[in-house]
């Protein structure tokens, strides 16, 4: 069973919890706080976009701590997961792995190329795992496309569109700060700039056009170069002015033999959803029934390839540490050749 110590009790670090209840692979150990009440297990005052809001957690066989610096101290911990504020990463996961810990990071990796790269400098330094919770590969219909991908049921990748657009989210304090949360292109964009690479591998070039809200990105559509392999791939992705669809996601996937369509989309009244379909070279319509369940859930089979990760020393596809910060270089990359074009303009 991994043993793991958690920083960052918020949103994100309320939704890890609970996955660590459902996982049989690895156990949530300790966690570490500045808030009294929250180390005294009161996570009420947590609510997100998803899931359940906080609750009175019960602490009992669980270590406490008031900080990272001591937390990484126990020998009883082989991994810290961090689900700080972004701008909090990087300086949390090498404090971790120069005291021996393994890191679970979540998305994005860090808000800029340069501390990517110094996270990464310090596992190969280390010797310490870095694996990354971009949770989209493992949810719904993501992840089934995932999976026909990787096992090549309908042949290889050759193109697709890929678009996650959100309402301004005036709930995030800093979105738009560009050394705190780093923008949608960082926050947001960064789900389909991974899953693009894990699918299509890194592109030659990327081409940009969008609006700018200050010096990051406010939504972009992207074409993705990949040269001579001939693949057609493309995004849309950032912030409209319309807070009766606060979240809509998507893609149109084309394999050799087949095309994969889905869609979501939650309104101020409703959510709807266009469900997996996969159109067939041969014409059939196939609408594959997905397993029921939950966002948790997805975070369960995260954590779960975490715990199998760190067994191996091998880490899964979905959750390596490299392909996160190149999905980051990708987004800065796009929001510098965005402010150049509307700067030339």
């Amino acid at each position: 069973m991994l043993r793991v110590g958690l920083v960052g009790v918020g949103f994100m670090g309320w939704i890890h919890q609970l996955a660590y209840r459902r996982s049989d692979q690895a156990s949530l150990v300790a966690f570490c706080s500045s808030d009294p009440k929250k180390r005294a297990g009161d996570w009420r005052g947590i609510q997100g976009n998803f899931g359940p809001p906080g609750e009175q957690i019960d602490i009992s066989g669980i270590e406490v701590f008031d900080s990272l610096q001591a937390m990484v101290q126990s020998p009883d911990i082989d991994l810290i997961d961090i689900c700080l504020p972004p701008h909090l990463h990087a300086d949390a996961a090498i404090l971790a792995m120069e005291h021996g810990k393994d890191v679970f990071c979540e998305k994005p990796l860090a808000l800029n190329p340069s501390d990517c790269h110094r996270i990464m400098q310090a596992s190969e330094s280390t010797g310490r795992m870095v694996l990354v919770a971009h949770v989209l590969p493992y949810m719904g219909a993501f992840a089934y496309a995932s999976d026909l991908v990787s096992k090549g049921t309908y042949g290889k990748p050759i193109g697709g569109y890929f678009k996650r657009i959100i309402t301004d989210p005036t709930w995030i304090p800093d979105f738009y700060v560009k050394d705190k949360v780093g923008g949608p292109l960082v926050d947001l964009h960064v789900h389909d700039l991974h899953w693009i690479q894990l699918l299509f591998g890194k592109p030659e070039s990327v081409h940009a056009v969008g609006r700018m809200r200050g010096d990051v990105a406010k939504f972009v559509h992207v074409l993705f170069d990949y040269g001579a392999q001939g693949l057609a791939v493309s995004s849309s992705s950032g912030v409209i002015d319309g807070p009766g669809r606060p979240f809509t996601h998507g893609f149109e996937l084309h394999l050799e033999n087949a095309t994969l369509q889905h869609e979501f989309a939650a309104f101020s009244d409703t959510a709807e959803t266009m469900p997996l379909k996969i159109v067939t070279r041969d014409g059939q319509v196939i609408r594959p029934e997905l397993p029921a369940a939950d966002e948790v859930d997805a975070f369960r089979a995260e954590i779960d390839d975490v715990a199998e990760s760190v067994r191996t020393r091998i880490a899964a596809p979905r959750l390596n540490g490299t392909l996160a910060a190149q999905a980051v270089d990708l987004a800065i990359l796009i929001q510098d050749q965005l402010a150049d074009r509307n700067k030339k303009s």
